[in-house]
């Protein structure tokens, strides 16, 4: 099947354009406004000089990383009430931000990070498909950012991260594999990927599922390959947004 025409003009394997506005929260210890297209997310990380009771009681040691994530009231065309006026979470930002907690802390050493908990906020300024992945994505850069800071500091000796990483959505919309799906495209979309990986070119975490339709083993194929692609560009971004910060 030949290329589709997409709507905003990309080919079937080409990210949005890309962007980071770092220190954007000044009084977070690290911080970037991550843009997917119209996609955007304030990433800021917050460093505690503990760890949690839990790690505490049960005597383990090292450091934690943890994370939380919001949709803005005005991130969406018709507006999303909060979670407080609700008194309680909803299970989608729930599942997203446990997401984002365990692919950072597939970044970092937390031996090596010593006793402090790292706090990551994503919030969601304008959605337009893909806040989860341009969340880790940017919460990568935040997170980086506030280490650095760290070790600027003198609090830790050299910068305890194992590997970079991202995230990208992938889709098969009319049979073919779309690489980073806007609204329009993800709400189509007959199957959606959301891929996360490390530096090293190792998988973090698929979540791969059908709508109200299945997918064979060569399509997983292909959006797996159309998702590396678009996993190294994200990288390449991340580190040109890294570029003059020292450690």
């Amino acid at each position: 099947m030949s290329d589709p025409v997409r709507a905003d003009g990309r080919r079937s394997d080409q990210l949005r354009p890309l962007r980071f506005q770092n220190g954007i929260a000044p009084h977070a210890t690290g911080s970037t406004l991550i843009s997917f297209g119209h996609t955007q997310v304030i990433c800021g990380v917050t460093i505690d000089e503990a760890v949690p009771r839990w790690m505490q009681a049960q005597k383990i040691t090292g450091g934690w990383v943890t994370a939380e994530y919001s949709m803005l009231p005005y991130s969406t065309l018709d507006r999303k009430a909060r979670d407080i006026s609700k008194l309680k979470l909803d299970g989608r930002s729930q599942e997203i931000q446990r997401l984002i907690g365990r692919s950072l802390r597939a970044a970092i050493d937390l031996e090596k990070l010593g006793s402090r908990t790292v706090w990551i906020d994503c919030d969601v300024l304008q959605a337009d498909g893909g806040t989860r992945t341009a969340s880790i994505t940017g919460a990568y850069v935040a997170l980086h950012l506030a280490l650095a800071r760290l070790v600027s500091e003198g609090k830790l000796a050299a910068l305890p991260l194992r590997s970079a990483v991202a995230a990208v959505s992938i889709g098969i919309c009319d049979g073919v594999p779309l690489l980073d799906l806007a609204y329009t495209e993800d709400r189509d979309a007959t199957v959606d990927l959301n891929l996360v990986m490390n530096g090293a070119g190792e998988f973090i975490e698929l979540q791969a599922s059908g709508e109200e339709s299945t997918f064979s083993e060569e399509q997983l194929a292909a959006m797996l390959k159309v998702g590396r692609t678009g996993i190294q560009e994200l990288f390449a971004f991340q580190r040109q947004a890294l570029a003059t910060v020292s450690a």
